[in-house]
Formats: C-alpha cells, sequence, structure tokens
C-alpha cells in the first residue's frame, strides 16, 4: 500500500466519521436549544427599591409602569418590536443569563430594604427562565457586572420605545 493510500485510508475510516459526529452531534444541541427565540413569548421587568418593585413592564401587553421624579406612578403602554426583543433575547444570550442562579442576592438584612433590586423574566413556550438581582450583590463580580448590564440594557430599550412612540 502506497502512502497516498494510507492517507486517504486515514482520511476516510477517522476524520470523516468525526467529522460526521460533530455535524450531527451540535445540530441535535443548537436543534434542541431551550431558549431560542423562535419559541419566544414575552417578557417580564421590574425594579424597584429593596422588597418594592414599583416599576414594571409585561411585553406582553406593553404596560410600563415606573414612579417618576415627583414620587407619582406613571403608566403607559409602550410596546417594544420584534428587533428590539430579537436583541435582549441575544443580549442575554450572550451575557450567560440561562446560567444565572434563581437569585443573586444577599443575606444581610441592611441591604435587602434599600438597595436596587430586579426582576427579570424570559418566557418561553417550553421554559421560563426568572432572576432576581439585587445591586448591592457582593458575590461573583462578573455575574453582578452581567446583571447590571443586562438590566441597563433593557431600561436603555425601553427608553428608545418610548422615545420612538412619542
Amino acid at each position: 500500500m502506497t502512502d497516498r493510500y494510507k492517507k486517504i485510508f486515514l482520511a476516510f475510516s477517522i476524520i470523516v466519521p468525526f467529522m460526521i459526529y460533530c455535524v450531527y452531534y451540535y445540530g441535535m444541541m443548537i436543534s434542541d436549544a431551550p431558549f431560542k427565540f423562535s419559541e419566544f413569548q414575552y417578557m417580564e421587568f421590574k425594579y424597584g427599591e429593596g422588597q418594592n418593585l414599583n416599576n414594571t413592564y409585561d411585553s406582553r401587553t406593553g404596560r410600563y409602569q415606573y414612579v417618576n421624579d415627583h414620587d407619582s406612578i406613571v403608566v403607559k403602554t409602550v410596546l417594544l418590536n420584534k428587533d428590539d426583543l430579537l436583541y435582549l433575547h441575544r443580549k442575554a444570550a450572550r451575557l450567560g443569563f440561562w446560567d444565572f442562579p434563581k437569585e443573586i442576592t444577599n443575606t444581610t438584612e441592611d441591604t435587602v430594604h434599600k438597595s436596587p433590586h430586579y426582576y427579570f423574566a424570559f418566557h418561553y413556550q417550553r421554559k421560563t427562565k426568572q432572576v432576581l438581582f439585587d445591586e448591592a450583590y457582593n458575590g461573583d463580580i462578573r455575574l453582578k457586572d452581567a446583571a447590571m448590564q443586562l438590566a441597563k440594557e433593557i431600561e436603555q430599550r425601553l427608553a428608545d420605545a418610548e422615545d420612538r412612540s412619542k
């Protein structure tokens, strides 16, 4: 057997089956992903001081309720378009939101009532991912930064959608 035939035999017996297996394995992983945008239904976002989450947004109804500078509650209808929701879905995926724990909070009582809290919920056909985040969280700094960045992105998208509707 010549060297050329040995190389061809090696390619067909080892490399080609490995490549077929990789395509099959990763294809199944991608198709069975638990949080696909095609299955996205709606998003909930709540935030406020301590346990009082007065500011709420529900993308299903577009109801946006927040407390303004004069401590009065303002209720508006702000609809995020499909591009905004897709952007937030991808941003959450990029930040690792699907791997966040259910609660990113401190256990000490002094920060529970004073620091801002955020509640994120992404609802899909088969699953729902909910996270409660305390801004004064003193654990893993990367987790805190990712949660803060997601909160700021959602607030920014809501502000942009509110400006568009004017």
